[in-house]
């Protein structure tokens, strides 16, 4: 096996260039035949290469529990748990058992519940690709057999046929040619033709032929193999991850159901993370072939140019569908004969005496047929020089069919010619009589039915839609015309600044980018260089963090009052249970995309945490320095006394607090007035379910390791009442920071009186017309008035 592995060394390290080398070189370096491998010879190679298909991290699934107990706010909680072992509570009295045993529950169900559910999504992911797994037959001890992909080593012989995917990066032995479709590798619709010797790419699907091939490179070595590596190269941790730790788990709750749905759907998503980004994006780069585009040729009807007054577009297009396939068609059959209104047309009528199938040489097919007269003629289609050679009267028609192609080709179009001649002889050997050249098809890799309607709604929700493909700048710029997404189009020179074009020459990359519709030629290593993410966040959990913090040492520097601790972890617990349902809300998304506003989302954050923390200190006032309540509402009163040391006035101060700082999350939710937006069911009812507990808690507990009593139903009604009253001022509170960080507010408020318009930009068009109708003479007495 050491000598093998020596064997294979300038293999492994691709110092050989096995894609260019002549075939026999091949075999000497990888040390191989015909005959293909031993199950031996196989079983050492793929201890050396590796399996055919690209790297997964496999990760620890108690390192990953153990992985959401490491962030910031865990860090905050464990060191709560162990200071309430660690310090004595003073007095000669026992550690804080109670705090700590309600700390370390809080983090685990924290962390089981993220576990489980970014693990369900990830299972389902796993399902699905386990699915898609490729299979690949393969000539191993001198039998052929269907195995995984995943086996394949280099020196393998596989065969290639109709239909297959290529498993490996090959080159081909002896055989007919193959017509490759390498779409989703280059973005080139039409097929290549690939011959002996020839070099074919892993994840490229064989449209014609059959043939043998010996596998050159596998797994990370190939050519797909490496432009995945360019997308799965950077461990660069995400600003939202950054979020994910700072916030809670909540996120990951709701972006793991995400991924389930999207995986039940067909949709892989790798990473949790992206279902955010492309919520908050706001610039989409799509491939054209078979997203945009049917990754299928068709013939535009409407520019069929005809070169024959006799002949009409449907004559030539039957025609055409005569010297094409009926079956075993290629991508040009398959459009030609896809244009009649029934495919057995082709051969309607007639009797077929002889097919020339397609070949590099000729660049054309021809059908030799007997009409129902008995007559004998020939049509031919291909390549349009080539049918013009053949034409009687080239020189007459030579200038008109070059200005045709090239009016194509301006529009990204390719050329096909047709002509046809009789046999007068009847014999399919005969060289037969004039050729007669009748038309010219267009064709195109057509839009999808719902690409411009899809772009057009993209458009509406302020997402600009950017064609990257690998094709030609002429044909990008048709697809670009034909879709309404502009035709500013750029090739990938220009993304390396190597295009000498004059009008984007000084622009900078940036720049372009942001400018263009578009650009052509891209392959994978390019596609980095195009890609701008940006990142969403939310408001709830810096309000809330902000009111808890504020609010409860509030009440500590000015009334001593200090909260019980284990009444922070209920509220906590009761609102991770609601917060979760948020996955399942029924909020109406965005219109436009969000993005990283961080000023706005903490200003907003800090200013209504603030309005909460106020609420909470003026509730503290009136039922501790006044009679306000008992006098109004005919409670209790609860001032600290020397028998409850403030036990009562904190389950009152913990009902207040849990509700309405569970309740900020409708305000929160919606974009407009919380009361309009209605919200999903499930959030209700969670949201009601943990307010009954607490209500509960707050009216029948006795608890004296949590240091409160309960307060009666009376005083309940009043906290609910007392909530209510000050909820809806966070809606107008919402609207107001929202629209005084627009950057125009004080201006449109204080210079030009205006304010809270929904007119486009604030009216500016309809002010700035208004005053180009004014007289000058009145606009300078205007101006000069006191």
């Amino acid at each position: 096996m050491v000598d093998k592995a020596v064997g294979m060394e300038a293999v492994l390290k691709e110092a050989v260039d096995l894609e260019n080398i002549p075939l026999e070189e091949v075999f000497e370096n990888l040390r191989c035949g015909r005959e293909g491998l031993t199950a031996e010879q196989a079983q050492q190679r793929l201890e050396i290469f590796g399996p055919n298909k690209l790297e997964e991290k496999k990760e620890s699934k108690a390192l990953k529990f153990l992985g959401f107990m490491w962030n910031p706010l865990s860090w905050v909680m464990e060191a709560a748990a162990i200071m309430a072992i660690a310090l004595a509570n003073g007095g000669g009295k026992p550690p804080d058992w109670q705090d700590f045993v309600g700390i370390i529950t809080l983090l685990l169900i924290n962390s089981t519940i993220s576990f489980f559910e970014e693990n369900n999504a990830g299972n389902a992911a796993a399902a699905l690709m386990a699915r898609l797994a490729p299979k690949a037959k393969v000539l191993r001890g001198g039998k052929w057999s269907e195995e995984e992909a995943a086996i394949l080593v280099p020196g393998d012989i596989i065969s290639i046929k109709l239909g297959d995917i290529i498993p490996a990066d090959a080159r081909l032995l002896g055989g007919d040619p193959l017509k490759i479709d390498q779409s989703a590798l280059t973005g080139e619709s039409l097929p290549v033709t690939k011959g002996p010797g020839d070099g074919v790419y892993s994840g490229s699907t064989c449209k014609q032929g059959e043939i043998e091939a010996v596998v050159i490179a596998t797994g990370v070595h190939t050519f797909f193999g490496k432009a995945a590596h360019l997308v799965d190269s950077t461990n660069q941790v995400g600003h939202f991850q950054k979020v994910l730790t700072a916030i809670g788990n909540f996120c990951i709750f709701t972006m793991a159901i995400g991924s389930h749905r999207l995986a039940q759907q067909g949709a892989i998503t790798k990473r949790m993370t992206a279902i955010e980004e492309m919520a908050g994006m706001d610039v989409l780069c799509s491939d054209k072939t078979g997203t945009l585009t049917l990754n299928k040729l068709t013939v535009d009807k409407n520019l069929i140019e005809v070169f024959s007054r006799d002949v009409s577009q449907d004559t030539v297009i039957l025609m055409a569908a005569r010297a094409s396939r009926t079956e075993n068609q290629d991508a040009i059959d398959t459009a030609i004969v896809g244009m009649l209104a029934d495919p057995r047309e082709a051969r309607a009528g007639i009797q077929e005496v002889h097919f020339l199938p397609f070949n590099p040489t000729d660049k054309r097919t021809a059908l030799t047929y007997v009409d129902s007269e008995g007559k004998m003629y020939r049509v031919s289609k291909g390549a349009p020089e080539q049918i013009l050679n053949l034409a009687h009267n080239k020189s007459e028609i030579e200038r008109r069919v070059h200005v045709v192609i090239d009016k194509f080709a301006d529009r990204g179009l390719r050329s096909l010619a047709v002509a046809y001649q009789e046999v007068p002889d009847e014999r399919k050997e005969s060289p037969g009589g004039p050729w007669y050249f009748i038309g010219l098809l267009p064709l195109f890799d057509p839009p999808r039915h719902d690409s411009a309607e899809t772009i057009r709604r993209a458009l509406n929700l302020g997402v600009n839609v950017k064609m990257i493909t690998g094709d030609q700048l002429a044909i990008a710029k048709e697809t670009g015309r034909r879709l309404g997404m502009g035709t500013n189009m750029h090739p990938s020179s220009a993304l390396l600044g190597q295009n000498k074009d004059e009008s984007i020459v000084a622009l900078p990359v940036d720049e372009l980018i942001e400018k263009a519709d578009g650009f052509a030629g891209v392959f994978p290593e390019h596609n980095r260089a195009i890609f701008q993410r940006m990142k969403n966040y939310t408001i709830y959990a810096v309000s809330i963090t902000i009111r808890i913090v504020l609010g409860f040492m509030l009440l500590a520097l000015i009334w001593n009052f200090d909260f019980p601790p284990f009444m922070v972890l209920v509220i906590a617990v009761l609102n991770d249970g609601t917060i979760m349902t948020i996955s399942k809300d029924r909020v109406k998304p965005s219109p436009l995309p969000d993005s990283w506003k961080l000023a706005e989302i903490f200003a907003t954050g800090i200013i209504l945490g603030g309005y909460l923390a106020m609420m909470t200190v003026i509730f503290f006032w009136a039922a501790y320095d006044t009679d306000f309540f008992p006098r109004v509402f005919k409670v209790e009163s609860l001032e600290k006394t020397t028998q409850d040391d403030f036990q009562k006035l904190a389950s009152a101060i913990y009902l207040q607090v849990s509700i309405i700082s569970q309740a900020l999350i409708f305000v929160t939710r919606s974009r407009s007035w919380s009361f309009i937006e209605r919200p999903g069911l499930l959030l209700v009812t969670a949201f009601l379910a943990a307010q009954l507990i607490a209500t509960l808690i707050a009216v029948y507990a006795d608890w004296g390791f949590a240091a409160i009593k309960g307060i009666g139903w009376r005083w309940a009604g009043v906290i609910w009442l007392y909530n209510l009253i000050f909820y809806f001022p966070l809606d107008i509170i919402k609207f107001f920071i929202r629209y005084a960080l627009s950057g125009k507010a004080w201006e449109l408020v204080i210079e030009q009186r205006i304010a809270f318009t929904r007119k486009k930009d604030f009216g500016k068009e309809e002010r700035e017309l208004r005053l180009q109708r004014r007289p000058k003479g009145e606009l300078r007495l205007q101006g000069s008035g006191n």
